[in-house]
């Protein structure tokens, strides 16, 4: 599987530098996605831009980055879908699920966004 990786303080940045995410493909990513949580990564962007295809193996993918990430309290985005995935996402009823957006500038505003809420939360409580 080719990706490049972007470490932050608050997130990493997954670009998947595939244009398939099948059954080949998803077990490496969930390795992956569960190494960067195990790592202490609770928020993840997975940038999906040079995908064009995805079968209900990638689909699986994308749900066990949302779980992990929201078992730490944390979040998962994937952004920058094609209409066919993000089509497949709809009639998967995912779209419910996953956190989507157009650009990554718009995930990484998400992930701060977020972590502000929660340091407000804390300072509530």
């Amino acid at each position: 599987m080719k990706f490049t990786v972007d470490k932050h303080e608050k997130y990493v940045l997954i670009k998947l530098n595939e244009s398939k995410l099948n059954s080949l493909i998803s077990p490496q990513l969930k390795s992956e996605l569960i190494l960067f949580n195990s790592e202490g990564q609770r928020n993840i962007i997975l940038d999906l831009s040079n995908v064009n295809y995805s079968d209900s193996s990638g689909l699986s993918s994308l749900l066990v980055g949302h779980r992990i990430c929201k078992k730490a309290e944390g979040t998962f985005i994937v952004t920058r879908i094609n209409e066919n995935i993000a089509r497949l996402i709809a009639i998967s009823q995912l779209d419910n699920i996953l956190n989507m957006v157009g650009t990554v500038d718009e995930a990484i505003d998400l992930i701060f966004m977020e972590e502000i809420e929660k340091e407000l939360r804390r300072e509530l409580e």
